[in-house]
């Protein structure tokens, strides 16, 4: 009977208590962190910053990982079908909210498979057009793009990222109509705008700061309701055509079943990182503006951005079957 009992006991402790002895000794061993756009761009930097800073924060090392493909669907999708341990966690953008109304499937269902832990940061995106470009204001710009014949060509990292709906927004708001040439990735749209074979590009500030500064490009307003403190003479482009606003924002996911008790450590941990006085200025010398939300509030915010860009996708016309 003794030994019978003593089996039970173990049983019991190995069924039900090896998961609250592995929560609570989490992590155990490095983190990888799912990056599902290429190297280089706005998301990425924001990874590798957060990254290092966290990485001291838990106590291990955080691998970032590129997985770049289908608009950032096929790295979400790799960290949605990860085991919910902790171990594997997604740093992604708005493009995954465009994403749920460009795709009839993305490869995962972004409110069933993911859970959000925290908005990270918000980046303005800036109109900017090459430093020859004859329109010198945002009003002239609008003007000639109504005239332009042939009509103004404006690039984009790839058809549903945020260069692409800030856009077509734009678009929608100035009441013009110009021709969209996506690219696999926002340098090389940069590039051709310096080469003069597209006129216009919504890029993200982290990325196109160091043209502006060097005067290889014009910035003609920034998306945000708030002018940046690091461009403060570029006007927003609310101020011309009021409601304008577009967020290019990057988010930290978990797999869906992620034990509650790791998402919050998980948040708190990103706080405090975020809250570091050197990453905070890096991110203010990129123009980056920090949110570090809790999970709830990010949960609300991402479900208000599916919705938004669920119609701005719509209006736009774009899909990806």
């Amino acid at each position: 009977m003794l030994r019978l009992l003593l089996f039970v006991g173990a049983f019991v402790v190995a069924v039900f208590g090896a998961p609250a002895f592995s929560q609570s000794s989490w992590p155990e061993r490095n983190i990888t962190l799912v990056v599902p756009f290429a190297a280089g761009g706005s998301s990425d930097i924001t990874a590798r910053l957060v990254a290092e800073r966290l990485s001291k924060e838990l106590g291990r090392t955080i691998v970032v990982e590129n997985r770049a493909g289908a608009g950032g669907n096929i790295g979400a999708a790799t960290v949605a079908r990860a085991t919910p341990d902790g171990y594997t966690l997604l740093l992604s953008t708005s493009t995954m909210a465009v994403n749920a109304a460009l795709y009839k499937n993305m490869g995962f269902d972004l409110k069933a498979d993911l859970v959000p832990i925290s908005q990270l940061t918000t980046i303005p995106n800036v109109l900017i057009v090459a430093a020859d470009f004859p329109a010198k204001s945002l009003a002239e710009f609008i003007e000639h793009t109504r005239r332009a014949k042939p009509q103004v060509t404006y690039g984009s990292a790839g058809v549903g990222t945020s260069q692409h709906m800030a856009a077509e927004l734009f678009k929608k708001a100035a009441q013009i109509d110009w021709v969209h040439v996506p690219y696999k990735g926002g340098a090389q749209a940069n590039n051709d705008l310096l080469a003069g074979h597209i006129q216009a590009v919504f890029a993200p500030m982290v990325e196109i700061l160091p043209f502006i500064e060097a005067g290889k490009v014009r910035p003609l307003g920034v998306t945000t309701l708030q002018r940046s403190p690091r461009l403060p003479n570029v006007s927003t482009i609310d101020e011309s055509l009021k409601g304008f606003e577009f967020q290019l924002w990057n988010g930290l996911f978990a797999p869906k079943g992620t034990p509650n008790d790791i998402i919050e450590r998980l948040a708190a941990a990103t706080r405090v990182a975020l809250a570091d006085p050197a990453l905070s200025r890096q991110f203010n010398d990129q123009g980056t503006i920090i949110i570090g939300s809790s999970p709830r509030e990010f949960a609300t915010f991402l479900g208000e951005q599916i919705e938004r860009m669920g119609a701005l996708v719509r209006d736009s016309g774009a899909r990806i079957d």
